[in-house]
């Protein structure tokens, strides 16, 4: 899939777009739909995962099946981490 990165809404904030793309391609990212009447309204699905950096992502992102436009982008908190490292180790069995 190909990534639009033009007019991002939000601050980079120490993120590159390359790490942001990375953490989407990681084999161990958890795509998540909304559970909030907030988000599912407005089509945007969560994304967690690791850049090659070693860094974790949350990503909240749109698509239309070709195109992957990222709402926003930081890196994981605490709890996050915890989640990705459990459904990581969920998967190696």
């Amino acid at each position: 899939m190909e990534f639009d990165w033009v007019n991002m809404p939000f601050e980079w904030e120490g993120l590159a777009p390359k790490d942001v793309e990375e953490s989407f391609e990681d084999p161990f990212s958890c795509k998540l739909l909304p559970d909030s009447p907030r988000y599912a309204g407005e089509s945007r699905y969560f994304n967690l995962g690791m850049a090659s950096s070693g860094y974790g992502i949350f990503s909240v992102y749109r698509t239309n099946g070709k195109q992957i436009r990222v709402v926003m982008a930081r890196g994981f908190t605490e709890d996050e981490t915890f989640f990705y490292q459990r459904k990581m180790n969920k998967k190696i069995g």
